[in-house]
């Protein structure tokens, strides 16, 4: 008895003492620079334009009948005119009718080209909640040190800036090495099909081989928003997951509920529903997701960083807490909603059909194929639930590198605009118009400079949409500073 309790005390403290290191020597691998201070960016001037740009209504409806030509019309001219560098030195295309493709030439037409990207249209404002802005959604208001309305954080702040920092870069005589796209889709909140899609198209008809894209999708978290974090984050999405909606249908032969079957149709399908928010696909701390926490990990606090300093010891107690906060969970697993049901029509009568919709955001390692297979498994009833896929779906993207010449200078330029900021990867859980590219570009990047803080994710699709002036002015520094770099 003796002896096995020594071995078990001498095998705990040999555990003890290799937690111990791998904590104290888990480090975060960031580039120590020199901040740059010779980028000047007429704050007043920048917030002006973006404000005015919102004004225009470039909605975005779910009914193609409500599409509004003239917003998108009226915002290319506004754009035009604000921005006579840009349109004087690129060449403007416009796709699609209504999405832009602008061609900076490089001054060597063998180097890898790049492409910067954004979208025009907005979100439309939910019925019955116009009076809960502070400001009109689209009234263009600056006010309390914010520029205000639908699009100012998704995603006309995006576009704006990008065209601000290359007509600064312009007005200082800089051309860059490589050609410079900059696209601007006018559907990407309803699947840019007609835009980003066309616009990758007709890049690829053209040869077109890009050696990176840089997107939304991404931004600088402000200290302490992330849980266990105390210094600013910037999370560059590397990849982003995919897109899947089910429909599940029951037909019964209904009747009067005066008779009721065992299971009416709304009882089988509610099992079906049921079973599947039972029993989710499972969780993996692998690709982008591990990689996000091996940078942030060991700039936590002690506990959280010995739990990711070991997870080979911890990685299943390390799931049960991430699994507590959604954000967290849905990084680590495909996701399953619930979004519709539909069934009945009289309280006194059985329905004879029933349908919902499942809708699934598929993490990589994991198919359309599989989350199918996964739905007919986990429901087991294939002679009443019926299993058909619906509307758009996507694969995961595929995993863009964090060793190119790219990534490094993201890392790099947002650490010379935003000393002290930790620099990560992670995984996009939404969706962005990046998608669209991937097959002519070598790595798609998701990022903006834009600092959110606590409550600016939920202003983005719903009421108060804004960012602070010197926040947007921080953004057109930091694309300034990135197309010199990456352009040179």
């Amino acid at each position: 008895m003796k002896k096995l309790l020594l071995l078990f005390l001498v095998a705990l403290l040999i555990l003890t003492g290799v937690v111990g290191f791998r904590t104290m020597t888990f480090t975060s691998p960031q580039i120590e620079v020199e901040r740059v201070t010779d980028i000047e960016v007429p704050e007043e001037e920048v917030a002006q334009r973006l404000a005015s740009a919102i004004t225009f209504r470039t909605i975005s409806h779910q009914d193609p009948m409500l599409f509004d030509s003239t917003a998108f019309l009226g915002l290319h001219q506004y754009l035009e005119e604000q921005f006579p560098g840009v349109h004087a030195t690129l060449r403007r295309e416009v796709v699609s009718g209504y999405s832009l493709l602008f061609t900076w030439r490089g001054t060597e037409g063998a180097a890898q080209p790049f492409l910067l990207m954004g979208h025009m249209d907005v979100v439309p404002v939910e019925a019955g909640t116009e009076d809960d802005w502070t400001h009109d959604p689209f009234g263009g208001d600056i006010a309390d040190g914010y520029i205000w309305g639908r699009g100012a954080l998704d995603d006309k702040s995006g576009v704006l800036s990008v065209l601000e920092a290359v007509e600064l870069l312009i007005a200082q005589g800089f051309r860059p090495r490589q050609t410079v796209y900059l696209a601007f889709g006018h559907d990407e909140e309803v699947s840019g099909v007609a835009g980003a899609t066309k616009i990758a198209e007709l890049l690829e008809s053209r040869g077109v081989d890009l050696e990176f894209v840089l997107d939304e999708g991404g931004a600088v978290m402000e200290a302490g928003l992330m849980a266990g974090l105390q210094e600013m984050a910037a999370v560059i999405g590397i990849a982003e997951k995919g897109y899947l909606s089910v429909e599940l249908g029951v037909e019964t032969t209904g009747g009067h509920s005066s008779v009721p079957p065992p299971q009416s149709a709304v009882g089988i399908l509610s099992t079906a529903i049921h079973r599947l928010e039972r029993n989710h696909p499972g969780a993996t701390l692998a690709g982008p997701t591990g990689m996000m926490f091996e940078h942030l990990g060991p700039r936590m606090g002690l506990v959280s960083r010995a739990f990711l300093a070991n997870r080979w010891l911890s990685e299943w107690l390390l799931k049960r807490r991430l699994a507590a906060t959604p954000e967290l969970d849905a990084m680590m697993r495909t996701t399953t909603a619930a979004t519709i049901f539909q069934a009945g029509e009289k309280e006194n009568a059985l329905p004879i059909n029933a349908r919902a919709v499942v809708n699934f955001r598929i993490v990589p390692g994991d198919s359309i194929a599989g989350i199918l297979d996964h739905v007919r498994s986990t429901i087991d009833d294939d002679e009443r639930v019926t299993v058909r896929q619906i509307g758009p779906a996507s694969e995961p993207s595929p995993v863009s590198s964090i060793e190119s010449p790219a990534f490094r200078t993201l890392q790099e330029t947002i650490r010379q605009i935003m000393p002290g900021t930790v620099v990560s990867p992670y995984l996009v859980i939404g969706g962005t118009d990046s998608r669209h590219y991937q097959g002519i570009a070598d790595n798609v990047y998701r990022f903006s400079a834009t600092r959110v803080g606590e409550g600016d994710l939920k202003r983005a699709h719903g009421t108060d949409e804004r960012i602070g002036i010197e926040n947007y002015a921080g953004t057109v520094k930091f694309l300034v500073q990135f197309i010199r770099r990456a352009g040179t």
